[in-house]
């Protein structure tokens, strides 16, 4: 018998006297600074169940996880109880919260990077992981278990060698190697594609149903924890505002909030003739939040008792609780859409095309070795003037090389990259954050770039001015600096900055990816009203077929370095051709429907020759390992790279 069979049967073995694995009561966590992280959260984790934490960045879900981990800095003020296995885990002896952890808990950050030892081996972590007695057998029988393919090989290898997915199944391999009884999963999905995000959500719901561990999901997405989720626990400015079996949160919820959530999500079917739906306003400053309804600065049914006095929870429609006042009126309200602007007829009309690739290939060197990576392989694609065209595939296919080398931050080996204007494409990257200067003020980085692009001084305070207003920030974020400003503002800034000259080609790389969903809607928005009003044309590169169907006049599907097929955004969406795309479109989370019809794996490693999906690919015949397809023309607007389907 192996080490990690015999924990697991001791784990089962052992005797339960509740049905609960965690129970949180009246939790209440001040942070320095008079920040409010959590305002009076309770609620129970059933044995066996997967519950899904959903809300807004800032909201106080991921100090609701460190809690129940006992991982709450020192400097926090607690009120309140988080017990796990019976032990307050906000405020008994720090040995017995010890103990807890080890036997009990399990932990999946957002960031493997950030937790996995980039020094250590992943054999040597996962053994720690398991204990001194761990042999290797028992490494790679938790690696294979938590679906780490060739587990064998990974033993010697360092975190930077594996994929995001793989590193992520990495750390699930090592939460579950104690066996425990509750697993706490923080954002395990952000910023991975669709598809390596479908398989470690099924990873996950096969492990519950193996171990009958309870599993804490914390997530942004709601239709991520729906697709997996027993109960949705929805919260808000530190307050648990909606709890409930996922069926009735989907399809009766009683919050206006949890409405809102819904309404604004991505789906294959959002409009693409109107802005999308996105809620008003921000999250409140958690140093001072309001008295009454947090929601209600929000919420178009508030009224005066909203305004002063905090709700309690009641039971709602469904079988769960709510804390509202109107809960379920929001089915009588009714939201007017509102409408893109016309496109600018000052805007300079080009004659040709705002880009022309041609040819254009990109190899790297592997360090340690002869080998390379091809990552881009021969695009030849167009962009016409004043269109949107989004570039979408899995994480390594090459897009983010592709658009680095038009934003000209490196050369291609081979081929011809070209565009019109007189102003070089300008950036909007996926970390705001980091693609601005933290020790320059917002006005500092705006003056930055009207100093390279030589406009006049007399003219800039105007040019500021007028720029503010278009992407909806206020005067005085000027004088702040980068990290002084939430997500949302941050990513506006890096949006002005780039479009305070406009380009007559804005290049957006995931910008979107690790917001939560009414900000994401908002910066599609923007993105969409900036692109008309301005007459930019814009490349959009994003691993979401739904963010590009909304934001996109035409999509670009690219597999290893390749385009294996583009089409006008509706009709790819609706009727994909390639293989290839028809698994992204399957893998999209859908609240309420299938989680993703069948397991994708990870591509194998390069096979000479031949068409590169081909060891995935469900169509493929002897014929595929004969030559690289090339991208035909089928009918009007749609081409695609594979000869099976485009010959019918």
């Amino acid at each position: 018998m192996t080490l990690l069979m015999k924990r697991t049967q001791d784990h089962a073995a052992a005797p339960t006297d509740s049905i609960d694995v965690a129970s949180v009561r009246d939790l209440r966590v001040t942070f320095p600074g008079g920040v409010q992280a959590l305002r009076s959260i309770s609620f129970d984790i059933k044995k066996g169940e997967i519950l899904g934490l959903v809300g807004e960045s800032g909201s106080g879900k991921s100090a609701i996880g460190l809690s129940l981990l006992g991982l709450l800095p020192p400097t926090a003020r607690v009120q309140g109880e988080a017990r796990v296995a019976s032990v307050n885990m906000v405020g008994d002896d720090a040995d017995m919260r010890r103990s807890v952890r080890r036997r009990h808990l399990g932990a999946v950050f957002q960031d493997p990077m950030t937790s996995l030892n980039p020094t250590m081996r992943i054999g040597a972590q996962v053994a720690e992981a398991l204990g001194r007695r761990a042999r290797a057998e028992d490494v790679i029988e938790l690696l294979t278990r938590a679906g780490v393919p060739e587990a064998e090989r990974r033993l010697a290898q360092y975190p930077h060698e594996l994929s995001g997915g793989l590193r992520q199944r990495v750390m699930i391999a090592m939460a579950i190697a104690g066996s425990p009884s509750l697993v706490i999963a923080d954002e395990p999905t952000t910023a991975l594609d669709v598809t390596i995000q479908a398989q470690v959500l099924r990873l996950l719901a096969s492990l519950r149903d193996d171990t009958n561990a309870a599993i804490l999901l914390i997530t942004h997405d709601l239709a991520a924890a729906a697709a997996v989720a027993d109960r949705i626990a929805v919260v808000y400015a530190g307050r648990l505002v909606e709890i409930g079996a996922t069926s009735d949160i989907l399809r009766n919820s009683d919050h206006p909030y949890t409405r809102g959530l819904l309404d604004v999500r991505l789906t294959r079917t959002s409009p693409r003739d109107h802005p999308l739906d996105s809620l008003p306003g921000e999250p409140p400053d958690a140093r001072q939040p309001p008295p009454g309804c947090a929601f209600a600065p929000r919420c178009s049914l508030a009224t005066d008792l909203c305004a002063t006095v905090m709700p309690d929870p009641q039971r709602a429609h469904h079988d769960g609780l709510v804390a509202c006042h109107r809960p379920g009126e929001w089915r009588t309200s009714h939201i007017a859409a509102s409408t893109w602007p016309n496109e600018s007829v000052a805007a300079e009309r080009f004659a040709h095309h705002a880009l022309v690739l041609s040819g254009v290939h990109k190899r790297f060197h592997v360090r340690g070795s002869r080998g390379e990576i091809h990552a881009v392989r021969g695009v030849t694609i167009t962009v016409p003037p004043h269109s949107s065209l989004a570039l979408v595939g899995e994480s390594g296919c090459g897009k983010s090389s592709l658009l680095r080398i038009i934003a000209g931050l490196m050369p291609p080996d081979n081929g011809e990259v070209s565009w019109e204007g007189t102003t070089r494409p300008q950036m909007v990257f996926q970390d705001a954050g980091a693609s601005l200067t933290p020790w320059l003020t917002v006005g500092s980085l705006f003056e930055e770039r009207l100093t390279l692009e030589k406009i006049p001084r007399d003219q800039r305070a105007e040019i500021i001015a007028s720029t503010l207003t278009r992407v909806g920030l206020p005067a005085d974020v000027l004088k702040r600096r980068p990290q002084q400003l939430s997500g949302g503002q941050r990513q506006r800034v890096a949006i002005a900055r780039a479009i305070i000259v406009p380009p007559s080609l804005l290049l957006c790389d995931e910008p979107i990816s690790a917001l939560d969903v009414s900000l994401a809607a908002q910066v599609l928005n923007l993105l969409g009203v900036l692109r008309r009003e301005l007459g930019m044309a814009m490349l959009f590169v994003t691993h979401d077929l739904a963010a590009a169907r909304v934001i996109a006049d035409e999509i670009a599907v690219m597999y290893r370095g390749a385009i294996v097929e583009r089409g006008p955004a509706d009709d790819v969406i609706a009727h994909p051709l390639h293989p290839y795309t028809r698994s992204l479109i399957e893998s999209l989370p859908d609240a309420g429907g299938a989680l993703i019809r069948r397991l994708i794996e990870p591509p194998a490693d390069d096979e000479a020759g031949g068409c590169s999906y081909r060891a995935r690919c469900p169509l493929a015949q002897a014929s595929c390992a004969e030559r690289e397809p090339r991208l035909m023309h089928v009918r009007d607007g749609r081409h695609v790279a594979c000869p099976i389907v485009g010959g019918g």
